[in-house]
């Protein structure tokens, strides 16, 4: 008896174009001898661009590189996440890194990815995460659950450690809480009703006192320090 197929809507989201090429390779050689079929719906290089495919097209499969831009911290895959979060998108999220560090596994996974695949087993991983992921189960191998676990537990054991060392305001724990959740600085002054420039005079603060540069470095050390909860 023939089964029939199901066709899985896939949007690619990596700006490397090699890459990207593979994952059609790849992708149609499932096709071809598996039950998914997989229809690529779009391509994008960019966190504004995956955004805006999300909506036009609602792919059931995002395969998500999860640093977009080194150079570019704030357009990564990681605030893809935060924004298919804010848009309550239902399909599913893959992501495929050449990183493997604790925090960025343990943030990602946070922020709703139903798998993490290191891109150098893609060729030995990958149909195997994506039947996973597309019957609602999730994907992480031993060495990136290794990962997870471990920083989930440092986390659990720090939970007051940052209370004792960092003290902020209570305006700067708001809008740390916000930053956490992927707000952006005008996001951020619409939801407490403070000018723009306030909010970053609150983020200079905030970073001085956490000892980082950057938001997303401002993230992880939060989460480190238990200065948030891990569900915020």
């Amino acid at each position: 008896m023939t089964t029939t197929a199901q066709v899985v809507s896939v949007l690619l989201v990596e700006n490397d174009s090699i890459f990207r090429r593979g994952l059609h390779t790849l992708l149609s050689f499932y096709s071809d001898d598996c039950y998914l079929q997989f229809q690529i719906v779009g391509e994008a290089t960019s966190s504004e661009q995956a955004i805006k495919l999300v909506v036009e097209q609602k792919p059931a499969l995002i395969l998500l590189d999860v640093k977009l831009a080194l150079e570019l911290p704030e357009d990564s895959g990681l605030k893809v996440l935060m924004d298919l979060k804010k848009l309550d998108y239902h399909g599913k999220a893959l992501i495929l890194s050449a990183h493997r560090e604790d925090e960025l596994v343990f943030r990602a996974m946070q922020l709703g990815a139903r798998g993490y695949v290191a891109k150098d087993r893609i060729g030995s991983q990958l149909y195997d995460a994506i039947s996973t992921v597309m019957n609602d189960e999730i994907f992480l191998p031993p060495d990136i659950a290794t990962s997870f676990f471990r920083i989930f537990h440092f986390y659990a054991g720090r939970s007051l450690q940052g209370h004792c060392t960092i003290h902020l305001t209570d305006r700067e724990q708001e809008v740390l809480n916000w930053l956490i959740k992927g707000a952006s600085n005008e996001e951020i002054s619409r939801y407490l009703h403070v000018t723009i420039a306030t909010v970053k005079a609150h983020l200079t603060s905030v970073f001085e006192k956490l000892g980082v540069t950057s938001r997303t470095q401002a993230i992880v050390k939060a989460l480190k320090l238990g200065l948030v909860g891990t569900d915020e």
